[in-house]
């Protein structure tokens, strides 16, 4: 079955608004850095830095990268350039870097509910007294800084933060540090975050505070715990909890539950699921926990030997609630499309490909009322046809015990549930860079609404590049007024790599 072009017939996305590119964005020549004769920016985050309502950019580069391999670009961010949709520079601070090896400690976010945005970051500040290497932290410092000028408001250097060493074997988790804003504490908007450092996760609020600090017994590689945890409340009390698809963990960092539910636990996610209840979404075998440990769903390794991404939303229109897309058996472009009302998969797909087949993203192109669209590296996907979710085996179900047979099983009657989808690759977009340059090179997305007319538009960069493209779903409505809301997708976005 072939979906893609280059591989047989190219399959069109159904008529739902045809993708126009809205900005290709240069970004300045300032924040950029030349390295072995490639000019880039570096990884990107977005938000309202200056409070006028609009969406701004926010590059970065880090220093410190592993001395080879896959995480050669920079563990320690050292430079920070802003600019906003016209490519106007904003504020820079730092200099030099490298694109980061995987989608490092930076987030954007309002915590001071001024309704301009602040940067919460990681910073490299060099220690000349002492011998320190990419696998320590000792040089580090937590920083939340001015949206509007990035000076500094506050900085920290606790030690639950200095002392972190690399501990699991290879690095395998270290490299995926990540900042993640949360409310721990019941404040009127979320004004905490949650710091994961390889097999460590420490909790701060608004005054660089730590608030707790959660150590796991699980590193080895491909038996770790999620490389980018998730926050919500899954139990409805107005507070966040922190899921990392071994463990959960209350608000004050305590674990309700641990467990290692199965190999290859890559990617999770809070969201509602049955009957809008918030659930833990794990793509190791294909999990969905409630927030004590109870299963709710359960494909097992049969059906997802290696769970190596996850998303959840509405992609179908036809069946009620949303619906799970797992990246199922590692970095491949097949899929599952698995239903929450029927507990089952509906559909298993094959993607175009990307240079390490990841990516993932759903968009609300028609905005958040109808069925989004999958974005994955450089196209978008139509999952909504209704001849997808045609009655499933028996042996598809995902509740109760898990049947032992392979997805490929010759009994089984794919040809009701296999569908092509239809996607189209957005116009004007490069090819990614991808291995020839740096693993991270491919295209990074950010759903956000971009125009103002409540159609999510997608944010793309590749961090080995000097643009930044963001396509919106036509006619473009000249009317819009460009006013700009973040929520958790856009300051929490899930960037795989």
């Amino acid at each position: 079955m072939s979906a893609f072009a280059g591989q047989g017939d190219q399959a069109e996305v159904s008529p739902r608004h045809k993708p126009l590119l809205y900005r290709k964005i240069s970004i300045p020549k300032p924040m950029l850095v030349t390295k072995e004769g490639r000019t880039f920016g570096g990884d990107l985050r977005i938000g309202d830095l200056d409070g006028d309502g609009r969406c701004d950019l926010l590059v970065y580069r880090c220093n410190h990268g592993a001395p080879r391999g896959a995480h050669m670009g920079g563990l320690k961010p050292s430079f920070l350039g802003a600019f906003d949709l016209e490519g106007k520079p904003l504020w820079s601070q730092g200099a030099g870097g490298n694109q980061p090896s995987r989608p490092m400690s930076v987030a954007v976010h309002d915590m001071a509910g001024d309704s301009a945005a602040e940067v919460i970051c990681f910073w490299h500040r060099t220690q000349y007294e002492m011998s320190v290497d990419w696998r320590s932290l000792a040089d580090v410092v937590v920083q939340i800084r001015d949206g509007r000028s990035g000076r500094v408001l506050r900085e920290a250097a606790p030690p639950e933060l200095t002392r972190r060493r690399m501990k699991d074997p290879g690095g395998s988790n270290w490299v995926h540090q990540r900042l993640l804003v949360a409310n721990f504490r019941g404040t009127p908007t979320p004004r905490d975050f949650v710091a994961k450092l390889g097999d460590t996760y420490v909790a701060f609020d608004e005054r660089l505070q730590v608030l707790w600090t959660y150590q796991t017994k699980w590193t080895e590689y491909s038996r770790c715990p999620a490389y980018i945890p998730a926050v919500g409340d899954l139990d409805g009390d107005g507070r966040d909890e922190l899921v990392g698809g071994f463990f959960v963990l209350r608000p004050d960092g305590t674990p309700i539950w641990e467990k290692m539910l199965g190999r290859n636990m890559d990617s999770v996610a809070v969201a509602p699921w049955d009957a809008g209840r918030p659930r833990a979404i794990c793509s190791g075998f294909g999990h969905v926990m409630d927030a004590q440990g109870k299963v709710i769903l359960q494909l097992g390794p049969e059906l997802v030997p290696h769970g190596q991404e996850v998303r959840v939303g509405d992609l179908l229109g036809n069946l009620p609630g949303p619906e799970m897309v797992l990246r199922y058996n590692g970095h491949r472009p097949d899929i599952y499309v698995v239903s929450s009302s029927r507990g089952a998969i509906v559909s298993r797909l094959t993607i175009n490909p990307s240079p390490t087949n990841v990516g993932m993203e759903i968009v609300y192109w028609d905005g958040p009322d109808r069925p989004g669209l999958l974005y994955n590296g450089g196209w978008l996907w139509d999952l909504s046809d209704p001849c997808i979710a045609n009655d499933r085996g028996p042996n598809e179900r995902g509740q109760g015990p898990v049947p032992r047979r392979n997805p490929l099983d010759p009994r089984i009657d794919y040809a009701k549930i296999n569908k092509q989808g239809r996607g189209l690759p957005l116009p004007g977009l490069p090819p990614p860079g991808g291995g020839k340059v740096h693993r991270m090179g491919f295209y990074h997305a950010i759903p956000a609404d971009i125009v103002g007319d409540r159609r999510e538009e997608l944010v793309l960069w590749d961090p080995t590049a000097a643009s930044v493209f963001i396509y919106t779903p036509g006619p473009l409505d000249a009317d819009a007024h460009p006013t700009y809301h973040a929520g958790p997708r856009q300051y929490n976005p899930r960037l795989m790599d």
